[in-house]
């Protein structure tokens, strides 16, 4: 009944503003530039169809990424307090790692399908699956919300608060845990947008909230002296808004596949092949929340309060720079999966290349701009001399040899875009579980590496994870591609 009412109130919504726009200016569609359209993947040239795709996702996610981003660089500069509200809020980061999680779960497993499907032409199943999807983002997320708020101190005295730093953190997650639906709907659903090739309408679904953040952070911040808690409600009344833009586009005219409420009723065997697609997705992040608890646990014990903020500072870094290669990697999902559905597998082959050479040609480049301006980067988060001197040794060990990341990221999406989801899930925990979180907790005890073993861990997984999953999907993927004949 829930998801029955929400759509309900979109669908009177869009109407209202559908309206409104005809009025002010004139025009008779409230997506002008979107035309209906079947976004045929198996025409053109495919790499163009990537970057057609890639360039507006990825500047959705460097978008994206501004939402917490802000708010870091506002809360690094609010006072003699800064550092501990900035090392309090990177504590939440596993929490809010672990919600994205969930939206990862059936964004990530649905729209593949979805691709897949459509690649087949059949859209009623494609719809069915969009569907089921949204009514399950809606469920996880009362979920979710429910069960951190009861258990949010000892979950967040475990992931490396201190009694400095917990007030900070606190007060952060019990204001974004009250928007933990939007939060599903934004970013489970946008998916569907941009699996269908709408890359520039999920553009300006993250636009539409980043832009918003940005104003209000300042004002909630500073003007009216929330501190954290306002850079929290700045997230979630922008998270709200860009759910309502989703909504409104999937329930809209100008869809390929559209929102409907006969598709809500929950299908066991959809259900299935959702959670089962999505569980590499879900596993990554999962792993990414589960590494992140260690790396703040390890460093409360040998560094203290200064060294998880510096890794807060470390993580802020990583989500900007590795943004391009989550847009391209994205990007290339819908046609792989479209090529794939329509046995077009020389195009699949072509876009595994330009996937691959693109995100290790851009890693290559930012690895070299880290070691030449390491100081620049911890800057924009916060200036405390004693930071930046503890931070630039870190930062450097943590991101060696950042280019093999892109061996992990290509293998991963290959595997997601093609309905292998049992590899792609091995390949997640292998990365995480087997390799970072083993040598987090141990290498600060080897050599009298303290700290630095935290850092060093990073890279040393990159190496190891991303040869391994590369080269077993060039082996037991790209190969049988090869062989089926099909000519690029």
């Amino acid at each position: 009944i829930y998801p029955n009412v929400i759509l309900f109130k979109i669908l009177f919504i869009r109407k209202t503003c559908y309206t409104f726009y005809q009025r002010l200016f004139g025009e008779t569609r409230l997506y002008p530039s979107m035309e209906k359209t079947k976004n045929d993947f198996t025409k053109g040239s495919v790499t163009k169809n990537i970057i057609n795709l890639a360039v507006p996702m990825t500047l959705a996610q460097l978008i994206n990424v501004l939402y917490s981003i802000v708010d870091r660089i506002y809360i690094g500069r609010m006072g003699t307090d800064a550092a501990l509200a900035l090392g309090g809020v990177g504590i939440t980061f596993p929490i809010i790692t672990i919600i994205m999680a969930f939206a990862n779960l059936i964004g990530m497993g649905g729209a593949p399908l979805c691709s897949i499907e459509r690649g087949k032409g059949n859209q009623k199943k494609a719809e069915e699956i969009m569907g089921n999807s949204f009514f399950l983002l809606i469920l996880l997320g009362l979920l979710l919300t429910a069960v951190i708020l009861i258990f949010k101190k000892p979950v967040i005295y475990a992931f490396g608060a201190s009694q400095a730093t917990f007030p900070y953190a606190d007060s952060y997650i019990t204001i974004y845990l009250l928007g933990s639906v939007f939060v599903m709907i934004g970013l489970g659903m946008n998916s569907f947008i941009n699996s269908q090739g709408f890359a520039r309408t999920g553009m300006l679904t993250v636009l539409i909230g980043a832009v918003l953040n940005i104003i209000l952070d300042p004002v909630f911040i500073f003007v009216l002296h929330l501190g954290v808690r306002g850079a929290a409600l700045a997230t979630v009344i922008s998270q709200f808004i860009s759910s309502v833009w989703v909504l409104l586009f999937l329930a809209g005219r100008k869809t390929i596949l559209k929102l409907k409420r006969e598709n809500f009723r929950l299908k066991l065997s959809l259900v299935r092949q959702i959670v089962t697609l999505g569980l590499s997705g879900f596993t990554m992040s999962v792993t990414n929340s589960i590494v992140q608890i260690a790396c703040n646990a390890t460093l409360q014990i040998y560094g203290g309060d200064l060294y998880v903020t510096v890794m807060t500072i470390l993580n802020s870094i990583r989500e900007v720079i590795t943004m391009p290669v989550t847009g391209i990697t994205n990007g290339a999902q819908p046609v792989l999966g479209y090529n794939y559905g329509a046995e077009q597998y020389g195009r699949v082959r072509q876009a595994i290349r330009f996937m691959t050479f693109s995100c290790i040609v851009y890693t290559f480049f930012v690895w070299g701009i880290l070691l030449l301006a390491p100081h620049f980067f911890i800057h924009i988060f916060n200036s405390c001399p004693e930071i930046i001197a503890k931070g630039v040794p870190a930062l450097k060990l943590y991101f060696f040899g950042i280019f093999m990341m892109s061996l992990q990221f290509s293998g991963q999406s290959t595997y997601i875009a093609l309905n292998r989801s049992k590899q792609a899930i091995f390949f997640s925990i292998f990365r995480k579980v087997v390799i970072v979180l083993p040598l987090t907790v141990c290498l600060p005890m080897l050599f009298g590496l303290g700290v630095n073993g935290v850092f060093i861990a990073e890279p040393v997984s990159n190496f190891i994870g991303g040869t391994a999953c590369y080269v077993t999907m060039l082996l037991t993927v790209y190969r049988k591609l090869k062989d089926s004949g099909e000519q690029a």
